[in-house]
């Protein structure tokens, strides 16, 4: 082995740079699960990234453009999310079940946290809205495209964006609600509770995906 082979090759100054954005994304990330949009200050995500204020503000000058940024990394490893979670899925003689509990649990943990957080910052912050609107729709295709490889070839598309984005706005609205008072087993029950409710809708609307097959 010649010398130079042997020496680990030093990184660049922009792979430095870029692995220093990354921690301070994910740092944010993480502390709008644990502390809000609110409490989501720069000196904790510079704390939580383990760097200095002044690197922080080297890379993003203001919490604005630190959360800005934050939104399309979020939307990134939600798609991300998405797809690894479609490999876990069998979806066997019940298409529709199979896409109800890849719904659910693609909607579980932090990450839909932080975007839930970012969503009601948006309301009031025309930049944020602006921001998020760029990069939802990309994340809403990725998640439609893993829920139509569920489904047979013969059932039509539109109708399963339109059963997808209705499973979608019904269990975000429980989960919402179980923020006020966290009970995952009582937020489950009401999901199972919905999903029988959406499943008699889609076997008039999806004949051949409610597992009648």
């Amino acid at each position: 082995m010649t010398r130079s082979a042997s020496r680990p090759q030093r990184r660049t100054q922009e792979q430095r740079s870029s692995e220093m954005r990354v921690r301070l994304l994910d740092a944010t990330i993480d502390c709008l699960v644990e502390y809000g949009y609110a409490g989501t200050t720069t000196p904790r995500v510079a704390e939580r990234a383990g760097v200095t204020r002044g690197a922080q503000v080297h890379h993003f000058g203001s919490k604005n453009d630190l959360v800005v940024a934050a939104i399309s990394h979020l939307a990134q490893r939600r798609t991300e999310a998405a797809i690894q979670e479609l490999g876990r899925v069998n979806a066997g003689d019940d298409p529709l079940g199979a896409a109800l509990d890849f719904l659910w649990e693609l909607h579980q943990g932090p990450l839909f946290i932080a975007a839930m957080e970012l969503w009601v910052a948006g309301r009031a912050d025309p930049v944020l809205a602006a921001a998020l609107e760029k990069v939802e729709p990309f994340v809403n295709n990725a998640v439609l495209m893993a829920v139509s490889q569920l489904v047979p070839d013969d059932v039509r598309r539109k109708e399963v964006r339109d059963f997808a984005y209705t499973a979608m706005d019904t269990l975000r609205g429980i989960l919402v609600s179980n923020f006020v008072s966290p009970d995952p087993e009582r937020a489950l029950r009401r999901w199972h509770r919905a999903s029988a409710h959406l499943r008699r809708a889609a076997a008039a609307a999806l004949p051949g995906l409610d597992g009648s097959r």
